[in-house]
């Protein structure tokens, strides 16, 4: 029997999102009230830590194929990760079943488990071909939260600020290996001596961003082949060492225009720019505006 994608209504715009916060995490609860099973399905653009929570019934979600999919029931939840940059996510809910969908962006999701934050997840120690898919029992802890979230008894206005709170809250339980840990890395990085020597790289770029080494010297000045750097620092920070270096130099000369102490021209020297146009082109790439227009709004 062919496999009919039509026959799942979409819900990117629908009444179903709890919380979306753009670049981190949105939240998704689903309670079907019907008689019948409703089917929904969702278009991911990017790839994103996902985690299922079944509060009631039975649940199944697939991922783009019917066949490649996860069944939960009450007080089951998976946390799901494909490296797929789009994918459709299937909703197959039957009656009086309820679920909460956390969808959490690499990038955020990999911050909040580290004192440096703002570097990926390092899956090396994974198959990149298949997918992780992790059971876990939910906790009587984690139900209440779940329950919280839902809640109607909170003031519209203080709603968003009463969610995300419960959002950090439920992953911080949910992720606790031991009451006692006091561990502040991210749970699936594999290896501390290549991320210690990935962060020793970035160090040494921004330290010298007027007139960066080349790939081969940052290599031997960090102890890496640059196979292994360009590929590491990529999985880390989410784009190649110098994409990443540029990114760095435009939010500095954005929080330099916003204090105010130097003109424009000041800053392309002080980011090791030969002329101000240049660092204007490239901000203005970057960032749609240029450095005058964006100081003064």
């Amino acid at each position: 029997m062919k496999f009919n994608l039509n026959k799942y209504k979409n819900i990117d715009k629908s009444t179903h999102c709890i919380l979306n916060e753009k670049g981190k995490f949105k939240v998704l609860h689903f309670n079907n009230l019907a008689t019948e099973n409703e089917l929904f399905k969702i278009k991911l653009n990017d790839n994103y830590i996902q985690l299922y929570f079944c509060l009631k019934q039975l649940c199944t979600v697939a991922f783009n194929m019917e066949h490649c999919a996860i069944n939960l029931k009450d007080t089951d939840s998976y946390m799901v990760y494909f490296k797929d940059n789009e994918m459709n996510v299937l909703f197959d809910l039957a009656p009086k079943s309820e679920l909460i969908c956390f969808l959490i962006s690499l990038e955020y999701f990999h911050s909040l488990f580290s004192n440096e934050g703002n570097y990926l997840i390092n899956f090396s120690s994974f198959n990149s071909n298949k997918p992780i898919i992790e059971p876990k029992e939910i906790s009587p802890t984690i139900k209440l939260i779940l329950k919280q979230l839902t809640t109607k008894y909170i003031h519209e206005k203080l709603r968003p600020i009463y969610i995300k709170g419960k959002i950090y809250e439920l992953l911080s339980y949910y992720y606790s290996t031991t009451e006692n840990s006091n561990t502040e890395s991210c749970p699936y990085i594999s290896s501390e001596e290549t991320i210690s020597k990935i962060k020793e790289a970035k160090q040494i770029v921004i330290e010298n961003m007027n007139n960066p080494p080349s790939l081969n010297e940052l290599a031997k000045q960090v102890g890496l082949n640059i196979k292994k750097l360009k590929s590491d620092f990529k999985d880390f920070y989410g784009s190649p060492v110098f994409t990443f270096l540029l990114n760095y130099k435009m939010d500095l000369a954005k929080n330099l225009l916003v204090e105010n102490k130097y003109n424009v021209n000041e800053i392309a020297l002080q980011l090791g720019y030969s002329t101000s146009s240049h660092f204007i082109a490239a901000f203005k790439r970057k960032f749609g505006i240029t450095p005058k227009k964006y100081s003064k709004s």
